[in-house]
């Protein structure tokens, strides 16, 4: 029996028209008796030799136009679940060593430390030995980090490495490790001097702790310099961010604006010369949104507020006329309630999850809004990880 795979899973597994998956296919290849006989136009082969063990990847073999289509596609099936549909625009994709943020894993098997991302649906840590997702200053730091981790990670125990590409170089923070006695923390200093660090933090499971931090830490969000909490959340590559906040500018309307789930003020910032008020639950991002507006001279007003227990009520809402929302993995559920029935006019939503995207959309829908349009944006390269920015209206 030949089939074709006609598309790309939620998963990565290539799909044939009667509904049979194969793993490492692209539409157009071609299977014959269960096997790969043939491939098709939108097959690649992978760049990186860690492919498709890694599970910091799951979609090299597929070719960028094949990518792009599967993107359109997570958002067409999320949708097509609620009963919606929607303009869904050309896609953005992130280019390859993008990747400004990342969280890897190091595990020390007799004194060596293995670096890298977990094996795909397992707890295996993959030795990385390239890389063609972070971007090269991170991945410079993975072999002087396996000298200086084999004296912080205890035997067969798992510590986390969290990068972020500050403004003043890599934001390093590491989790489960045990930094005791004088020699670790000189070794710490000298590793932090010697690469050049923005910033090393230790987390020891007591909570984050600077040990070494030259100057103020920080990212530049929309021409403007934001002190960076150490594991602040920060959109995955800066390309993204752009294409995001280009996005949001578009989406929103007239009047003052609400800016819902801030952050650091990634789109409090994007949105100049205009009124906005920011909310957001964690406390050291609003001190650092509120620091940054103040020093910027930007309309920007932070607020703490936890939006899950606190959501904004409609008459809380009457006084704007655009609502920029971009919620956790889990969505705005109870927040968007509110807004359904609410007055305003534009809702910019930006999300990191096609499924909880369709059904907060659902509400809004019902509530009366219109979904203008989607924009998908692939940030984490080759991953299964979609996400979008879109418009409602009424």
């Amino acid at each position: 029996m030949t089939e074709v795979i006609v598309k790309v899973a939620a998963r990565g597994e290539g799909v044939t028209a009667s509904g049979q998956y194969f793993p490492m296919t692209a539409p157009g290849d071609v299977i014959e008796n269960g096997q790969v006989a043939a491939r098709g136009p939108n097959f690649q082969q992978p760049p990186c030799r860690h492919f498709p063990q890694c599970g910091g990847c799951q979609l090299q073999h597929l070719s960028d136009a094949a990518y792009a289509q599967y993107c359109v596609d997570r958002l067409v099936v999320a949708l097509g679940k609620q009963d919606l549909e929607a303009e869904i625009r050309p896609p953005h994709l992130s280019p390859p060593r993008s990747r400004r943020r990342a969280s890897l894993k190091a595990l020390n098997v007799g004194g060596r430390i293995k670096l890298g991302f977990n094996e795909e649906r397992s707890h295996r840590v993959v030795d990385l030995a390239e890389c063609h997702i972070l971007r090269p200053e991170q991945f410079a730091l993975i072999g002087p980090l396996r000298d200086l981790l084999r004296h912080l990670v205890p035997p067969k125990r798992v510590a986390e490495v969290h990068m972020t590409l500050a403004d003043q170089g890599v934001d390093l923070m590491l989790s489960g490790v045990r930094a005791e006695g004088l020699a670790a923390i000189e070794g710490m200093t000298d590793f932090a001097t010697s690469q050049q660090l923005a910033r090393l933090t230790i987390d020891e499971g007591y909570g984050a702790e600077p040990r070494w931090a030259p100057e103020p830490v920080t990212i530049t969000l929309s021409g403007v310099p934001v002190g960076l909490p150490p594991g602040a959340f920060l959109q995955a590559t800066k390309d993204g961010e752009e294409a995001l906040a280009l996005a949001v500018r578009e989406a929103v309307g007239e009047g003052a604006i609400l800016d819902l789930f801030a952050g650091l003020g990634t789109f409090s910032f994007a949105l100049k010369d205009r009124e906005v008020t920011a909310a957001e639950a964690g406390r050291d991002a609003v001190l650092s949104l509120q620091q940054a507006a103040r020093r910027s001279g930007r309309s920007v007003t932070a607020q703490h507020r936890d939006l899950y227990r606190n959501p904004f009520q409609p008459n809380e809402l009457a006084g704007f006329g655009s609502v920029v929302l971009d919620p956790p993995r889990s969505g705005a559920e109870a927040q968007v309630r509110a807004l359904a029935d609410s007055s305003v006019s534009s809702i910019a939503y930006v999300s990191c999850n096609p499924s909880t995207f369709a059904r907060d959309a659902r509400k809004l829908i019902d509530g009366g809004y219109r979904l203008d349009w989607v924009r998908p944006v692939g940030q984490f390269r080759w991953s299964t990880h979609v996400e979008l920015a879109s418009r409602f209206s009424r």
